[in-house]
């Protein structure tokens, strides 16, 4: 299997694999690679590991270099570039009147390419946009739709924990995240509860689902009949992160809440 070293782009993005040649490379360095959008400086997230070839994009493209202090000054140019580049679009867009939110720029290394990320609801004719884009700065231009998870993790944020969101802090990929994901966490199923600041549900909503579903062939139902400290009665709710149980107790119809440790079928 052919040795590679794994590289990432931006904080909690993608990992990439590189042949690293000869080069001995070691975990948090910064490096010059070769890519299929041009030259891009990286960082050394895996220093050498065996890949299967079904891991791999092949052909495999090469590590340059280490990165230089020129290199890393080159890149910091870059993002200011960026940043200016970002009000001279948005009055182009709003020259050619067209329906479309822009949320950010960025140059390749070699600064022969800039790529405008962009949302809209749905398909937008920015032909001319473009030609007018090139003719201003004076490289290639690629204009790119996003979703709003994408630009959540563009952007980032803080979600309604308090803490910065998920998908800028650790998250590779998003994986799929489902309404059922939240009912079977007995969580409310308000919208503004259960989403995140892109506005569709919490990543998050997933992190915990294995749990509930290795718990799920012993756990008790609502609408069972169990045994409690307090006499028998009924389930009405059951809160699985808290452990706790909701009962209508049968005596006097009033609702317990019980440790589930305290709570039996009734056979």
């Amino acid at each position: 299997m052919p040795k590679v070293t794994g590289i990432r782009f931006r904080r909690a993005g993608k990992i990439y694999y590189f042949n690293p040649g000869n080069l001995k490379l070691n975990e948090g360095e910064e490096v010059i690679v070769e890519t299929s959008r041009g030259i891009e400086l990286g960082q050394v997230v895996i220093a050498e590991k065996e890949a299967k070839q079904a891991e791999l994009v092949l052909p495999l493209k090469r590590v340059v270099r280490r990165a230089t202090d020129e290199d890393r000054a080159r890149a910091r140019e870059n993002r200011k570039l960026e940043l200016e580049s970002l009000p001279k679009c948005q009055k182009q867009i709003d020259r050619h009147q067209l329906e479309m939110k822009l949320i950010g720029a960025e140059y390749t290394f070699d600064r022969s390419k800039i790529m405008f990320y962009f949302t809209a609801d749905g398909r937008v004719d920015f032909r001319e946009l473009v030609r007018d884009l090139a003719s201003i700065f004076r490289t290639r231009i690629e204009l790119r739709q996003i979703g709003v998870r994408d630009e959540a993790k563009l952007l980032g944020g803080l979600g309604p924990c308090g803490r910065p969101v998920c998908c800028v802090s650790f998250m590779e990929e998003f994986e799929p995240v489902s309404i059922r994901m939240a009912k079977d966490q007995n969580l409310s199923l308000n919208p503004s509860k259960i989403s995140g600041v892109c506005g569709r549900l919490m990543c998050c909503l997933r992190f915990e689902m294995e749990t509930y579903e290795d718990s799920r062939e012993d756990q008790l139902h609502p609408g069972e009949r169990v045994v409690t400290p307090e006499g028998e009665g009924k389930v009405e709710k059951i809160n699985g992160a808290r452990k706790m149980i909701r009962v209508k107790l049968t005596e006097n119809g009033c609702s317990r809440n019980f440790p589930e440790e305290e709570v039996d079928r009734l056979e």
